[in-house]
């Protein structure tokens, strides 16, 4: 078995920042390889230079025995290299066989598209990979597993014989989940080369040959998938013992803080994406809705938090301690007595220009324990900011002048958790997506932090695409299909099932496809 890719010292530099430092690594031909490491150890650097889209500062790479200078992804997709990102590169509008020839035509001038020829190819290479997809259907009809395969399918048109998947199951079902890994190990099987890069270890022993760690942009050890253990991969990209599961002791609900009564809501377009959705959240508990992501997670989350779009339509109520807090606006639900971390820090929450100290203070610098006079108490806020570092584990150097960009996306959630989770007098706490792009060291962090918040008789409501951590946190878990709550597991059931966690998060994937 030959090597697929060989890298060599290879390392990248912005400026004076090494985000890859003297990097060695061989991916042998024909294997699933995995790439894993924390936020910022310089995965996506790597293998954007395998695929072109930056060129080392130093070091070699080569590609199937050949040296390779690639000066963009054009080049190292004419090499044979094909990447599946994240955020998936399809155009809504077309149809999975447009997209799929889409930059790769291969006509004359002004002559027609060879779509029939195009068509044949694909439904042969669906078939030889279990990627079942109609080539006449418009993308933008098809689900998150369906347009990853389209994605898929673009790669194998293109010949490419070595596979970059950026995160492939951020959304996708247990089911989906389970159909991609099948994918997988068809075109490793079949001879193709696939380098997967994802946060979640229990994937990694599921389907990877080959295991390499990063940390601090540096390779600290490749290993055979089948003889390291999930603390162990923890350990390597941490550098520590991580705890992989917080413990999260039997709560005594209280009273009712939130209750939602067949919640409707339609978009300014007319599309319903809420329908009589019903649910209540009480104190001392955490309600976890599951579900893949476009099933009304995020409209359920505009309705309480009053980010409703113009035009918008909302039927139904959602009533907090009895008072509706539908229709208002965030600054006056945040002082009925609710705290927010939103699905998206970087437009709802942060301003990454602004300090460390600025952010932990936005929203809550109307309060009179940081005021004195006509002006800011300067010592409260210092002594403030500086117990939120502590306490939240914040890495940084200067939290009065250093800004927030300057932090990992791990240490940014956390300045949003610290502010929000410790105002005063806050009854509900509406979590959503709350270690999105987090690194494993800062997930057990901020799971702590929940559960102490829940144990203080805080009722959370918790949106999470990952499911592991709906059953990790939760008190009872809904699992919302098409704007309703399909099915709800109860406290008994949750308890009982969270030890077989692989089996639960089966069980619920049935009520969520």
């Amino acid at each position: 078995m030959g090597i697929a890719v060989r890298l060599s010292g290879v390392s990248k530099r912005f400026g004076s920042f090494a985000a890859n430092s003297n990097i060695s690594l061989s991916v042998e031909e024909g294997t699933i390889h995995a790439l894993v490491g924390e936020n910022g150890a310089g995965k996506s650097t790597l293998t954007k230079i395998i695929y072109g889209m930056h060129q080392p500062t130093s070091g070699e790479v080569v590609i199937q025995g050949k040296p390779a200078h690639f000066t963009s992804p054009r080049d190292a997709i004419k090499a044979g290299i094909g990447m599946v990102h994240q955020h998936f590169m399809l155009v809504q509008e077309l149809s999975v066989a447009e997209n799929i020839i889409l930059g790769h035509e291969q006509a004359w001038l002004f002559g027609p598209l060879p779509l029939e020829k195009a068509k044949a190819l694909i439904r042969k290479e669906a078939e030889a990979y279990g990627l079942a997809v109609d080539p006449d259907a418009p993308v933008a009809s098809l689900s998150i597993g369906e347009q990853q395969r389209v994605e898929i399918l673009k790669l194998l048109f293109r010949q490419a014989s070595i596979m970059i998947f950026d995160e492939p199951t951020a959304v996708l079902t247990p089911s989906e989940t389970d159909m991609l890994f099948a994918t997988l190990r068809s075109l490793r099987d079949k001879g193709k080369t696939v380098i997967l890069i994802t946060h979640k270890l229990d994937e990694v022993l599921a389907v990877a040959d080959t295991v390499s760690v990063m940390r601090k942009g540096e390779i600290v050890g490749t290993v055979p998938a089948a003889s390291v253990t999930k603390p162990e991969l923890a350990r390597m990209m941490v550098g520590r013992s991580v705890l992989l599961r917080v413990t999260n002791p039997l709560p005594s609900p209280g009273e009712t803080i939130l209750n939602i009564n067949k919640l409707s809501f339609r978009t300014p377009k007319g599309e319903e994406r809420l329908h009589d959705l019903t649910l209540n959240v009480r104190a001392g508990e955490i309600y976890g809705i599951a579900g893949v992501e476009g099933n009304g997670q995020s409209e359920l989350l505009q309705a309480l938090w009053g980010l409703a779009a113009e035009g918008s339509v909302i039927s139904g109520d959602a009533t907090l301690k009895g008072r509706s807090i539908i229709g208002k606006k965030p600054a006056e639900i945040a002082l009925m007595g609710v705290s927010h971390t939103p699905e998206n820090r970087l437009r709802h929450a942060v301003i990454l220009d602004y300090t460390i100290s600025e952010n932990l203070l936005f929203g809550r610098h109307r309060e009179h324990s940081f005021h004195q006079g006509m002006g800011f108490n300067n010592r409260t806020i210092k002594s403030y900011t500086e117990a939120m570092i502590s306490e939240y584990d914040i890495r940084c150097t200067s939290p009065d002048r250093q800004p927030l960009s300057a932090l990992s996306g791990g240490n940014q959630q956390k300045v949003v958790l610290a502010r929000e989770l410790n105002r005063p007098s806050i009854s509900l706490l509406i979590l959503a997506q709350p270690t999105r792009g987090v690194d494993i060291g800062a997930i057990e962090t901020i799971h702590k932090k929940i559960i102490e918040a829940r144990k203080s008789g805080m009722a959370i409501l918790l949106v999470s695409s990952e499911l592991e951590e709906i059953i990790a946190l939760s008190t009872r878990i809904g699992c919302l299909y098409k704007g309703s709550i399909r099915h709800e597991f109860s406290q008994e059931e949750v308890a009982l099932k969270r030890e077989a966690e692989h089996e639960f998060e089966k069980e619920i994937g049935l009520h969520i496809t």
